[in-house]
């Protein structure tokens, strides 16, 4: 595949964006919890608001990686605010670069400005990309939007509902909204977030302190590229050459053959409790989820 995609993500915005989607309007600012750093207890309720709001930063990495390798991630905060630092490892384990921005005066870092520098120059030196993904709602970044078309460039958007400028919606080739990526788990209904919140900690628990074993870990890596393979299908079924391809993006180090299967239907058809499969008119196997 010779498509090649760079993603930037407005850190900050999607964060406090999600939050305040979650939780209501101008919550972060009332809560401010960047400077809340790690449990002060297993019921500690800023903890347990941050906990509902989290954002998963994989499901973006895994739809931008639907267009083609990623080359190129950025993320742009200041990563000394505890709030944000939480996120470290999670995004350094998908190899985003994280991008270090002091806040120079009240809460605004100028990610905007060192982002849109940071894409053009990107493009300019790598004429080999083909995609630009940006993560952002702030309407600020509608002329950077422009710019990558002007330049040949396909944009797509990632943002929040609710805090997403329809102008960056209108600049960008494509735009999803990030409740509605493939593998993100839909908002509790307003009456019982709270309870939700109240579990999380505990699942978040469960999911980091077990170690997924190999074969576990391909299961959900092929759910989560049928998943991808389907938002962009019109489709109810995909093709599996596809499916393998968008896991190998996903996870370079994927290959049937370690698992001990002699080919990618093998190890498919392995799944039939998670996946469905059926070989179509044209004798390639196509895959869905029950």
């Amino acid at each position: 595949m010779s498509e090649r995609v760079a993603v930037y993500i407005d850190f900050d915005n999607v964060v406090i964006s999600r939050y305040d989607d979650i939780h209501g309007k101008q919550a972060w600012r009332k809560d401010d919890p960047r400077q809340h750093g790690q449990s002060a207890g297993p019921k500690d309720p800023l903890d347990l608001k941050l906990a509902a709001a989290r954002v998963d930063f994989s499901a973006i990495i895994d739809f931008a990686a639907s267009f083609g390798s990623v080359s190129l991630s950025r993320a742009y905060a200041d990563w000394s605010v505890p709030a944000n630092a939480s996120y470290k490892t999670e995004l350094i384990e998908r190899s985003l670069h994280l991008v270090q921005l002091f806040t120079a005066s009240g809460v605004k870092n100028g990610a905007d400005i060192r982002l849109a520098v940071d894409a053009v120059e990107d493009l300019m030196r790598h004429p080999e990309i083909t995609h630009v993904v940006l993560v952002a709602g702030d309407s600020d970044f509608v002329p950077l939007a422009q710019s990558c078309k002007q330049l040949g460039r396909y944009v797509v958007g990632i943002g929040v509902a609710g805090s997403t400028s329809r102008a960056l919606v209108s600049a960008c080739n494509e735009f999803i909204d990030y409740a509605h990526l493939p593998g993100v788990t839909p908002s509790a209904p307003a009456a019982k977030k709270a309870g939700a919140a109240k579990k999380s900690p505990a699942k978040k628990a469960t999911k980091t302190s077990v170690k997924e074993s190999p074969e576990t870990a391909a299961t959900n890596l092929l759910v989560r590229a049928i998943r991808v393979g389907l938002q962009k299908s019109d489709d109810d079924w995909v093709h599996a050459a596809g499916v393998k391809s968008q896991m190998q993006r996903m996870d370079p180090a994927f290959t049937e053959k370690s698992l001990g299967f002699s080919s990618f239907r093998a190890f498919v058809e392995s799944r039939g409790d998670q996946v469905m499969s059926k070989v179509a008119d044209n004798g390639q196997l196509t895959v869905r989820l029950p």
